[in-house]
């Protein structure tokens, strides 16, 4: 599987994120939603790219998703209640107001799994195409060659945060600093700007090196772009996107239809 990715023409992937990612907002419906979100991870096991820093997800979004799930049961349409009502007959002016729904519950499910559906999705995509490879396909597609480089170089520069914001923990461990592995909530919070401030600061360095350099190499002075390869659709890129077709047929058929 890992193989069949990594040789399709990066058009073919290009053309087929959107289409997946307007697939999980069409879906509305829970089992449709968890059973895309399975085929996903089962993709993702197969081109061996492990479910790294899950811990890491589940602990950013924790209090986004307790937001939402606390929003959509006090104010989602429905019928069918956990709690109703929520403020007790007993208290003056205010008793016998609000209510908790078991629908709520179902939708912050169903944005749970879009979302975790599109974060494997991108990761798949990334990992199996190289970087000049997404640019010259951006390009092929009709994007500017500025607009595509663009793009992939945020994508680059994310992996670069990371190292830099591991490098600055680490120096801040060093000088006796250990908040961000032993400090409560509100102390991690109050220390972020220490780990913030020069984490977008080097961003800043970098990114005026970078247009130094490019700048001196004349980027961009010729309208046409040229290539050392070349992109060819194959039978396997045809291919793919019958499967996805098909995957997307079903998937809106068994959302409509079937539950």
């Amino acid at each position: 599987m890992n193989d069949i990715l990594n040789k399709l023409d990066p058009r073919t992937k290009i053309l087929l994120i959107p289409v997946l990612s307007l697939l999980t907002f069409v879906i509305n419906k829970l089992p449709a939603a968890a059973l895309l979100l399975a085929l996903f991870i089962f993709l993702r096991l197969n081109v061996k790219i492990p479910l790294q820093n899950v811990k890491l997800y589940i602990k950013l979004t924790f209090v986004i998703i307790l937001f939402i799930l606390i929003l959509q049961m006090l104010f989602a349409p429905g019928e069918r209640y956990i709690l109703n009502p929520l403020i007790p007959h007993s208290i003056p002016y205010i008793g016998g107001n609000g209510s908790l729904k078991w629908d709520g519950v179902i939708i912050t499910l169903i944005i749970i799994c879009r979302l975790s559906t599109l974060f494997i999705i991108l990761p798949v995509f990334i990992a199996t195409t190289k970087p000049y490879e997404i640019v010259m396909g951006l390009t092929k597609l009709g994007f500017n060659y500025r607009t595509s480089y663009i793009i992939i170089t945020t994508f680059n520069l994310i992996p670069q945060l990371k190292e830099d914001a591991r490098t600055i923990m680490d120096a801040q461990k060093l000088r006796g600093v250990r908040i961000f592995e032993e400090g409560s909530f509100i102390e991690k919070i109050k220390a972020y700007p220490s780990l913030a401030v020069p984490l977008v600061l080097g961003a800043m360095r970098k990114a005026q090196h970078m247009g130094t350099a490019m700048d001196a190499r004349a980027f961009g002075a010729y309208k046409e772009r040229t290539w050392l390869l070349e992109l060819k659709m194959k039978t396997s890129d045809y291919m793919a996107f019958i499967i996805c077709i098909s995957i997307s047929a079903i998937m809106l058929v068994f959302n409509f239809f079937l539950v």
